[in-house]
């Protein structure tokens, strides 16, 4: 079975004049095949946040995800540590958005969709001879979901055996490991763009299996 997990760092805000947008907006999947190995980034996960984050008698208020955007880099370093040997591969795109046409600009869902499917275009999904289950988080509305799950959906059963199953889900981040997992992974892909903040991603860049940036 293979397990696809896909986050985004940054925004879609296109108002460079009367406001203060991300100059990129970058998605990430982290891919990996098996149980196995998708129990080993769940663990990972647990197991940062019980001994790093949430230590006995250390906390009142316990803390419920992973993130990347306000976990200190020591303890990204200690995640990366118990996740390292773990099989899996990011794949990332990262979308200069000053280059993006006005008129697509308007669309949002639509860069999205063509942003995620460009990245899943680069997994080898062929390969798979199960089932795959593809994970977002959850910052969609309703009508987005559907229509992100349709263009999705064709996208990627054309290239799946007719008999392996798709599955899509829209999760909240602190209801899956996987999600913040990646959303770590992404938050230092996106730094890497955004500010030219590379500590964190040189400490896990050999898993990168794909990288561009577009525009």
């Amino acid at each position: 079975m293979w397990y696809l997990y896909l986050d985004e760092s940054g925004d879609l805000g296109f108002d460079f004049i009367n406001k203060n947008p991300s100059r990129f907006f970058t998605v990430t999947i982290l891919a990996t095949e098996g149980i196995k190995n998708n129990r080993f980034i769940k663990k990972a996960v647990k197991v940062t946040l019980r001994r790093k984050l949430n230590p006995p008698g250390k906390r009142k208020r316990l803390v419920e995800e992973l993130k990347g955007s306000s976990t200190i880099f020591e303890i990204k370093k200690y995640f990366f540590e118990q996740v390292k040997d773990a099989d899996f591969h990011l794949y990332t795109i990262n979308l200069n958005k000053r280059r993006v046409y006005d008129y697509l600009a308007q669309n949002k869902s639509r860069v999205y969709n063509y942003i995620a499917r460009l990245i899943l275009d680069k997994i080898p999904l062929e390969d798979a001879c199960t089932r795959v289950q593809l994970v977002i988080d959850k910052s969609k509305g309703k009508r987005e979901i559907v229509e992100f799950n349709d263009y999705i959906r064709r996208q990627l059963e054309a290239r799946l055996d007719p008999k392996v199953p798709l599955d899509i889900y829209h999760w909240s981040s602190h209801e899956s490991e996987g999600l913040q997992a990646v959303d770590m992974f992404c938050w230092g892909i996106f730094e890497k763009y955004e500010r030219q903040n590379t500590a964190w991603y040189d400490v896990f860049k050999d898993k990168i299996k794909f990288e561009t940036k577009y525009l």
